[in-house]
């Protein structure tokens, strides 16, 4: 424009499109992803946004193929009121003046190239976290303007390259890695007087799951392999295998605590919690079963003194002189008996024998503590003894000083949580492989 004062025909007007179905043609080069603000459901990039579009009216001065016009010329002339759905904030960047152009080519082509910040709302979904996969839909169409009168289509424009010379098809960040695709597909938005075209631009963050899986995961599995080490410790030893074992829960409820303060929120549990909680659930049912131990063996010791006064008492019992005999009767029964080591064992007649029996048979009735208190409840029969023999039982296997329990833990545990681990992950990659999809053709 040195050279060339540049004048609009007398007859042109810019309230009115240059003709009937007008296609508008957008270009964008992303140059940097800023951040990702995932509280806010926000995306800021740094982009070169192209616009062009053929204007009929306007010529461009012989001999040239095409002029720069100033900036502010834009508002003479025609121009599309480009409408960008998803967009929170725009401001175009400069250092000594706005970068922005607008040129006109000998083809009558008007172009306006801008560099700007700009903040997108997408909406995003965190309950698979982090096996998430984010897609965000940024429609440019005009909002007043239908499709009888602007057309808006995606036009190829020169790639971005990187500092190292290669294309940028994808951009990394610490969290996610950020892939813009353009969909060429006809998009229609339906509002106002009718229906409005749109050049669709699509934004697909996945998470970098690296750092998630050395940060949560591996540190939860190892808590709870770690919980497993307290089946091989006496139980007996109650301060060192109490403390194991409660360390390991408090640590599973901080790094819970941590995770679900510092991640986004959502709507249900998110993937992580679900991992984290089933873990402090496996470490819980390790602590349970220590106290189901610890139960039995006091139960056991219990039992065992209590057999042990029951058998001096048989032991007294025998021998002392039957009941039903008389004193005669006493004096004249011979006592047999041989010697043992120098001591004399004595032998019981057969009387002594049947009562002998008798009082056995009373001992294995007493034996039992919890048989003493359904005799005392009246309750010795029936389904509600066969449930307190049953208990009895459950109990004298908790508590064997031989540690069955606790073998037969050391085997459930690992295997409940081998499936846990097979289940939790088959499921939730195949929901995230599905929530990808069908985002994607929806």
């Amino acid at each position: 424009m040195d050279q060339y004062a540049y004048q609009l025909p007398t007859n042109y007007s810019r309230n009115i499109p240059p003709g009937k179905n007008t296609t508008v043609y957008i270009g964008i080069n992303v140059n940097r992803v800023s951040g990702v603000d995932e509280n806010r459901e926000e995306i800021t990039l740094d982009v070169f946004l192209q616009v062009s579009w053929e204007e009929i009216r306007l010529n461009v001065p012989p001999g040239r193929s095409f002029i720069d016009l100033p900036w502010e010329f834009r508002q003479l002339i025609w121009t599309p009121d480009l409408y960008i759905w998803q967009l929170q904030t725009m401001r175009i960047l400069s250092v000594l003046q706005e970068m922005a152009s607008l040129r006109l080519y000998a083809n009558r082509t008007v172009s306006v190239s801008i560099g700007a910040t700009i903040t997108i709302k997408c909406e995003m979904d965190f309950v698979l976290y982090p096996l998430d996969v984010q897609n965000c839909a940024i429609d440019f169409s005009s909002y007043k303007y239908t499709t009888e009168d602007v057309r808006f289509e995606w036009r190829e424009v020169a790639p971005w390259f990187g500092i190292a010379g290669e294309q940028r098809h994808e951009f990394r960040l610490p969290k996610y890695v950020v892939t813009f695709v353009t969909d060429k597909s006809n998009h229609i938005r339906n509002f106002g007087e009718g229906e409005h075209s749109a050049a669709r631009l699509q934004i697909k963050l996945s998470r970098e799951l690296r750092g998630y899986l050395l940060e949560s995961y591996l540190p939860s599995s190892l808590f709870v392999i770690i919980s497993w080490g307290s089946f091989c410790v006496i139980p007996e030893i109650v301060p060192g295998r109490m403390v194991l074992l409660v360390t390991t829960l408090l640590s599973l409820v901080t790094m819970f605590d941590t995770v679900s303060t510092n991640s986004p929120d959502a709507l249900e549990l998110k993937c992580i919690e679900v991992w984290l909680i089933s873990c402090t659930l496996f470490v819980f049912l390790a602590l349970l079963e220590y106290f189901v131990v610890l139960f039995g063996i006091r139960y056991d010791k219990s039992w065992s003194r209590r057999r042990q006064d029951l058998r001096r008492a048989a032991s007294a019992a025998q021998l002392a002189p039957p009941l039903h005999m008389n004193h005669s009767q006493r004096l004249s029964t011979p006592v047999t008996g041989t010697p043992q080591g120098g001591v004399f064992s004595p032998q019981l007649s057969v009387e002594d024998e049947g009562l002998k029996q008798q009082f056995s048979h009373q001992t294995i009735q007493r034996d039992s503590p919890i048989l003493e208190a359904m005799q005392q409840s009246g309750s010795a029969n029936g389904v509600w003894a066969r449930i307190c023999t049953s208990a009895e039982k459950g109990v004298m296997f908790c508590g064997a000083q031989h540690g069955a329990l606790d073998r037969y833990a050391l085997i459930v545990f690992p295997l409940c949580f081998i499936l846990f681990t097979v289940i939790y992950w088959t499921t939730y990659l195949s929901e995230a492989h599905r929530a990808m999809h069908s985002t994607r053709y929806g």
